[in-house]
């Protein structure tokens, strides 16, 4: 074939191949590529909501509220309360989750780094601002769909 391939093949295929390389990391320490994800992010912002938690991943609040609870349930997360407002958890790491987060740091940033190895500053910075625009581009596409446009 002679054309090129559409972005959103493109961006699926990236996609796949971080999912498929993280979860086989993740694998041996018991984690999917999703609660890998989740414990570097509550490592990195101790204390975060699990709303702020799920924007800050880009999923749905069902999708991390189940993710933290398998969470829980391996005594890797806890929640505390929010002394600003007592309806909302903010969730922290316990020691196991603190201990496991140290042996998937450099795993997260090798990852990370092969993300954008031979990627200028300036390239990188274009990249995010283009993926955010198609990011930008599909939820509109989404809200008009839901207006029934």
């Amino acid at each position: 074939m002679t054309t090129q391939p559409f972005i959103g093949l493109l961006i699926g295929a990236c996609r796949r191949r971080i999912k498929q390389l993280v979860g086989m990391r993740a694998r041996r320490f018991g984690l999917s590529s999703q609660q890998f994800w989740v414990v570097m992010s509550i490592s990195e912002e101790p204390g975060v909501s699990l709303g702020d938690l799920a924007r800050a991943r880009r999923m749905d609040d069902p999708t991390a509220s189940r993710i933290v609870g398998a969470l829980l349930e391996r005594r890797l997360v806890k929640p505390t309360l929010n002394p600003k407002d007592r309806r909302r958890l903010k969730l922290k790491l316990t020691p196991a989750g603190t201990a496991l987060a140290r042996k998937l740091s450099p795993i997260a940033r090798e990852i990370r780094r092969a993300e954008v190895r031979g990627f200028t500053r300036a390239e990188e910075s274009e990249l995010r601002r283009l993926l955010l625009k198609v990011m930008n581009n599909m939820d509109a596409l989404v809200a008009a769909q839901a207006q029934g446009r």
